[in-house]
């Protein structure tokens, strides 16, 4: 309660708007669509762009105005009950608030760096929004950060600042002797800790007056950290471009947002899902953005969430649905969703199809990287082809290369690539910070490399296979590890599944599956599952796929964002030889 009644002095602030700038050129000469949707170019390329002044600003006037209707910007929830509706208007007035904060009390400068980590609380969103207006380059990280992942995150960016919560603010405490850099240490708490400065009351003594910086859209806003599965994490660094690339009309096509929408993207605030699903898409359209707390993803929890809001959209990761779909045993109608989007893991094509039988509601599949945000997906009222991530959207030119850079014919295999000449795509990352060699790495010819392998169909739908280093090279059969995955799946002993390649003296590589059991098998004979399972795998898929090997294991080792780290597992493999 008392955090309650802190927050609602905080959020009932309503000042006057001084120094109001009217929309820029590229908002006042296109028309806005009936729905309210901003309207661009999708090769347009401003000399200058920020998302606070631009977009955020816009619809402040727009509200001024009786141009947009009367639903929150921000529409925050949790568990105890607690909801918090914030208008445009306000998240102008406290983003703005946000950055006299960073500038005027904690001397951060544009080009400095504020690592942010913290869970699904309002002010997340002051932070991102008052760092765009500051030129200050806000780095998201998860909660679920170890002090090693902190100290190496603050240490390789040379961050000037930290924000985080009391959970955190110890471990960032024991290390900061290590970070000569940082200056600044910002805590969202309801309690003070000595030598951290309290962002609640400086956000609310703050004036609400501030000029937002001019930025020019190729200037740095964002770096977010890979998920290093495949060795320590890169610094991959976004310009402005990245939030103007949500106004282009091919992007506004893959969720068709209107200001009545209301849509929750449930993604960690570490990731980039959450600055494109979580902000830059909803707020781009006018729409609400709804977000729940969610501490922990409960299954329980978000169904009745859907029941309860009016919810018309939903952005989250393959496992969410899955783990709604373990819990029903029957039909499901949520009364106001439209449709539902998913990505950041493999999608099988039967739990596509089980999502729409038993809720009437299309899930659509899209992927991306830290380094690219969506690239590619399955647009609303497209065909869907399930176990397809859809098509490349605009403008991004993706196309299937060999390692040479060269475009492949269609239904062969090879890597996902971005075209980056002559001119490289608005919304593509600018480089690996302080890593050349990774950068030059990664450009292939005409083509950004992601090192995803894939095909491509006569539609141009997109086919996930694996990411390059997962590949197994089998007697010259080559195998991608999401089928073999996909296919155990499907068998109810398996709960989750790691495939990599092991070393053979016949074949060379052979594929190994490592997999945890679901509770109702655990006692089950272990040769004779596994080759219960190995029969199963040949059953529904190509037999060479098979998994020879089969090691069962109580969990699978993973990165702080969920993602299985193959790497140690073939790490582990080939240091048997």
């Amino acid at each position: 309660m008392q955090r309650l009644m802190r927050l609602q002095v905080l959020w009932g602030i309503r000042k006057s708007y001084h120094g109001f700038h009217p929309a820029p050129w590229y908002l006042c000469c296109r028309s806005l669509s009936g729905a309210g949707t901003l309207r661009w170019n999708d090769y347009d390329r401003p000399k200058e762009f920020n998302f606070a002044s631009d977009v955020l600003d816009y619809w402040t006037q727009m509200e001024q105005e009786g141009k947009r209707g009367p639903k929150p910007a921000l529409w925050w929830v949790n568990n105890q009950g607690d909801e918090v509706k914030w208008s445009f208007r306000e998240m102008t007035d406290l983003s703005r608030r946000a950055a006299n904060v960073f500038t005027q009390t904690c001397g951060l400068q544009q080009g400095d760096r504020l690592a942010l980590i913290l869970p699904r609380v309002p002010e997340w969103w002051l932070v991102v929004i008052g760092c765009i207006r500051a030129g200050i380059i806000f780095m998201p990280g998860t909660t679920q950060m170890k002090a090693k992942d902190i100290l190496y995150r603050l240490q390789v960016s040379k961050a000037q600042g930290i924000m985080t919560t009391d959970t955190l603010a110890p471990e960032v405490d024991s290390l900061v002797s290590e970070c000569p850099a940082l200056k600044t240490k910002l805590l969202v708490s309801d309690h003070s800790r000595h030598g951290w400065l309290d962002f609640r009351s400086l956000i609310k003594s703050a004036s609400p007056d501030h000029t937002c910086i001019k930025s020019k859209t190729l200037d740095p806003m964002a770096i977010f950290f890979t998920s290093g599965t495949t060795g320590l994490p890169k610094m991959a660094k976004h310009s402005h471009g990245l939030a103007l690339r949500s106004s282009l009309p091919s992007c506004r096509k893959f969720l068709q947002l209107k200001t009545s929408d209301v849509l929750w993207c449930i993604s960690d605030p570490g990731w980039i899902l959450a600055v494109l699903g979580c902000l830059f898409e909803p707020w781009t359209s006018g729409s609400t953005l709804f977000i729940h707390h969610l501490p922990q993803f409960d299954p329980k929890v978000i169904q009745q969430t859907l029941f309860k809001y009016p919810i018309t959209r939903c952005l989250a990761a393959p496992a969410v649905y899955r783990m709604i779909l373990q819990q029903i045993s029957t039909s499901l109608r949520f009364p106001a969703l439209e449709d539902c989007i998913t990505g950041g893991e493999a999608l099988l094509p039967e739990e596509q199809e089980e999502w729409r039988r038993r809720t009437g509601v299309l899930l659509y599949e899209v992927y991306g990287q830290s380094e690219t945000g969506i690239s590619c997906g399955t647009l609303r009222g497209m065909k869907i082809k399930p176990g397809s991530m859809g098509i490349s959207i605009p403008p991004f030119d993706i196309q299937i290369i060999d390692e040479k850079g060269n475009i492949l014919p269609l239904n062969t295999e090879g890597n996902i690539g971005i075209r980056i000449k002559p001119t490289k795509p608005m919304g593509l990352f600018m480089c690996y910070e302080d890593n050349p060699v990774k950068t030059a790495e990664v450009e292939c010819g005409d083509f950004y490399n992601t090192g995803d392998r894939a095909t491509m169909d006569e539609e141009g739908y997109i086919w996930f296979l694996g990411r390059n280093d997962d590949i197994i090279n089998s007697s010259g059969y080559r195998i991608g590890p999401a089928e073999v995955e996909n296919a155990l799946a499907e068998h109810p002993a398996v709960a989750e599944s790691a495939v990599v390649s092991s070393p053979d003296p016949i074949r060379k590589e052979v594929v190994k599956a490592f997999i945890v059991l679901t509770p109702e098998f655990l006692s089950r004979d272990r040769d004779q599952l596994t080759q219960e399972l190995q029969q199963h795998v040949k059953s529904v898929t190509a037999p060479y796929k098979y998994p020879r090997k089969v090691e069962f294991v109580p969990e699978l080792p993973k990165t702080i964002t969920g993602k299985i780290k193959r790497s140690e597992l073939r790490k582990k493999e080939f240091g048997q030889m």
